[in-house]
């Protein structure tokens, strides 16, 4: 199978082998993850690189900025840290973890742990994908839950049953990534949302997050066909849409 990193533009390339170097000289492996694997795959051109690290992230991130004359943005309680290069490129870090909900809605406690279970706290398995850049392992793809059967299938497929449960934000980001990819959603998937939106889901979640992501629908090139998903699960608050 073709290394999927071959089809990163030349300047990203490079910065995820620096990374990956960086990470293994201080015992790290770094994974490049998420939408950037997506589009990868998708043979979509992308800039973004977001890094997940079996490690402490923020300090990988330190080091990559001091190593690059770049800038650390970091955030110690969520073991994150966002770098911007010169020309205003940026680079993502997160440390791998686990997450678990009090209850439906609420942001999820923390808890460091390894790759395998960050991916398995994302919203779609076609986002729940990662790329190893360590240099014992380049290249090496972690899809434990079928993204890549789905990309081909284009189903947009949740991980779990309470997916839209315990973060009913997803319900707008799969009308947007449908919209975006042009996919469908998985039937089972479908059949959680719409039993999620009939136990009022949106309800439990505060509207400046609701907003946030309604938002970066309309964001998108074409936000329409995300909005009229939204209208049809009868998930489009009205008097959000009237105020846009």
């Amino acid at each position: 199978m073709k290394n999927i990193l071959s089809g990163l533009d030349p300047v990203s390339l490079q910065l995820v082998r620096d990374i990956g170097a960086l990470a293994r000289a201080r015992g790290m492996k770094a994974y490049l993850v998420g939408g950037p694997v997506r589009d990868l795959i998708l043979g979509h051109p992308s800039l973004d690189l977001d890094i997940t690290v079996e490690g402490r992230g923020i300090i990988l991130a330190q080091a990559f900025a001091a190593s690059h004359k770049g800038r650390a943005m970091t955030y110690p309680a969520f073991g994150t840290a966002t770098v911007t290069l010169a020309g205003r490129r940026k680079v993502d870090f997160a440390t791998a973890r686990k997450e678990t909900y009090a209850r439906p809605g609420a942001f999820p406690a923390v808890e460091f742990s390894n790759i395998k279970d960050d991916l398995s706290r994302r919203d779609f398995t076609v986002n729940a994908m990662a790329v190893s850049i360590d240099p014992r392992s380049w290249g090496r793809t972690v899809d434990p839950f079928g993204g890549r059967k789905d990309l081909k299938a284009k189903k947009i497929r949740v991980l779990h049953e309470r997916s839209f449960i315990d973060d009913p934000t997803r319900i707008l980001r799969a009308a947007r990534f449908s919209a975006r990819l042009g996919f469908a959603l998985e039937r089972k998937t479908l059949d959680l949302l719409k039993a999620a939106l009939r136990f009022e889901a949106l309800d439990c979640i505060k509207p400046q997050r609701y907003m946030k992501e309604y938002n970066r629908i309309l964001k998108e090139d074409r936000p329409q066909p995300a909005l009229e998903c939204l209208k049809a699960w009868r998930a489009l608050k009205e008097e959000v849409h009237a105020a846009h």
